[in-house]
């Protein structure tokens, strides 16, 4: 493969290529391996310790704004999830050589499997004890430690988790709990109000506030591009530990799931549309897991000096003329997209009769779409319109790993 190929795996959106790992910096981890893979605040929680409510009818309950109130009305409904999963690490050959063998024996110095603990934070959905939060919270645990704001302590069950959106669903046996109040992201504008409640550096029911800072960020922007997510950007500090926990809107509702924190930046924050999040975590209650429509196409979306680069590529044997727009790099042989005859080259223009200009649009429309329902595909064709009907299949289970 050549060099500028290397260099393409920055532009790629892939409809094909499922997800990997979960969103990076939002799981604080407390971590038991003899040799720490990564630095931790040095922050130890303590013992959870019940907060105080402020007094009905006070005078600092007349004098509360906005934030206080939004925080009183929600933080209930907040909760801390610890969780535990096992972990293996491969011991280097050298350790396993008879000479070390010989002094250690059974007993390597770098153990072979250790178990990994971290807190991350999460909402209750219903009274009966279902919670939302992200896969990469509790991803390798099949059951949490959940933790409610007036200290009680709950054995939760992940019901199921999606890598491809980091949303995961967890059930405790409750009743009468409090819950949140979805709110609606769609209508969002920048500039708004946001609110994050969660447990950040253990520390709990932390409460931080900014204004909505962007929309629709996709997840190449964010920096996870195997994500099939549009993100809501804030700058609510949101910290290590605030994973899975709820931003909210100044009249106190839901409006996404804080997920995201890139190491690279100074303030910015992501989260989850409510929406997409609320979608998600239904399916899972109901099936314990979401089937995601597939195509089965790699694709960039286009710019002048990419196009230079691509055409510069031998392997790729591509003649581009376009300038802008959403290039087919690959098709996966067999997928739904060959099946319905889409070819390396094409510049796809609509989906579903929407206009796209990027990869994300289309990543968009396509999970919009049902599975085993015909999906209309503009696409140019060395300088032809031509219609493709395709019909999304679910994706492959295997490459979710």
């Amino acid at each position: 493969m050549s060099l500028s190929m290397k260099r393409l795996g920055v532009y790629l959106s892939l409809l094909a290529i499922g997800a990997g790992a979960g969103v990076g910096g939002g799981y604080y981890l407390l971590s038991q391996q003899s040799k720490q893979t990564q630095e931790t605040p040095q922050i130890v929680p303590t013992a959870f310790s019940k907060a105080l409510p402020i007094p009905s009818g006070s005078a600092s309950q007349e004098n509360l704004n906005f934030i206080a109130r939004a925080a009183q009305k929600v933080g209930p409904a907040v909760v801390r999830i610890d969780a535990a999963r096992q972990v293996s690490q491969q011991v280097p050959e050298s350790f396993d050589q008879p000479f070390f063998r010989r002094f250690f024996g059974q007993d390597l110095p770098i153990p072979r499997e250790y178990i990994e603990r971290g807190t991350g934070s999460g909402f209750i959905l219903s009274a009966d004890g279902r919670l939302l939060t992200n896969a990469h919270v509790v991803e390798g645990a099949a059951r949490v430690k959940v933790t409610l704001k007036d200290g009680q302590i709950y054995d939760g069950q992940v019901v199921g988790i999606d890598k491809v959106t980091d949303v995961a669903v967890v059930k405790i046996n409750a009743s009468d709990l409090p819950t949140v109040t979805l709110g609606n992201a769609e209508n969002l504008q920048p500039g708004e109000w946001a609110i994050a409640i969660g447990n950040p550096l253990g520390l709990d029911n932390t409460v931080t506030v900014g204004i909505i800072s962007a929309l629709g960020r996709s997840s190449s922007d964010v920096g996870v591009p195997d994500k099939r997510v549009r993100f809501i950007q804030t700058d609510a500090a949101i910290n290590p530990g605030n994973s899975g926990g709820p931003l909210l809107n100044a009249a106190g509702e839901v409006i996404g799931v804080n997920t995201a924190i890139r190491a690279d930046a100074q303030g910015l924050g992501f989260a989850i549309p409510i929406e997409t999040a609320q979608r998600i975590a239904e399916q899972l209650f109901t099936k314990g897991k979401v089937d995601h429509p597939y195509l089965g196409i790699h694709m960039v979306t286009l710019s002048p000096e990419l196009r230079e680069e691509l055409n510069r590529d031998k392997e790729l044997n591509l003649n581009i003329t376009a300038e802008r727009g959403v290039l087919v790099i690959r098709v996966v042989p067999n997928s739904p997209a060959a099946k319905a005859g889409f070819r390396a080259g094409d510049i796809i223009e609509r989906v579903s009769g929407q206009k796209v200009a990027t990869a994300a649009d289309v990543q968009e429309q396509v999970e919009k779409s049902q599975i085993g329902t015909t999906l209309k595909v503009e696409v140019n064709r060395d300088g032809d319109t031509k219609t493709l009907t395709v019909e999304p299949g679910a994706f492959p289970a295997e490459q979710e790993n």
